[in-house]
């Protein structure tokens, strides 16, 4: 059984930065494909950065520049280094995993993804 536990979410300044982690369990990162999603109040949830099983990395136009998506195979943890937060990055970081590579596949597709954290919340005050 897949058990994603997310942590690092906080409440910082505009400007600011945080790591958020996901470590994973029943499940081996390198083998297959995981993402960051959010969901705000009020909003959809929508995805912020994924990485396949080859190591390719995918970010919406949002996060590309200001946020970093890495996976530590040995600890079996995904990261996600967030800089420059601004205000509208305030939501509910979810991390979600599948054992498929995702090649081909549209990897902010939620359906893609069996397994998925709790979330950990993320507040940016500006």
């Amino acid at each position: 059984q897949v058990h994603l536990v997310e942590s690092g979410g906080d409440s910082v300044q505009a400007g600011g930065s945080l790591r958020l982690s996901c470590a994973a369990t029943g499940v081996t990162l390198g083998r297959g494909c995981m993402a960051w999603f959010r969901q705000s109040s009020g909003k959809e949830r929508e995805g912020v950065a994924g990485i396949k099983s080859d190591g390719t990395t995918h970010y919406e136009d949002f996060a590309q520049g200001r946020f970093i998506i890495s996976r530590d195979n040995d600890k079996n943890t995904l990261h996600l280094q967030m800089n420059n937060l601004k205000a509208e990055d305030t939501a509910m970081y979810y991390c979600a995993a599948t054992g498929e590579s995702c090649f081909g596949r549209y990897i902010f597709d939620s359906r893609l993804f069996d397994s998925w954290g709790q979330g950990t919340q993320v507040t940016i005050s500006s």
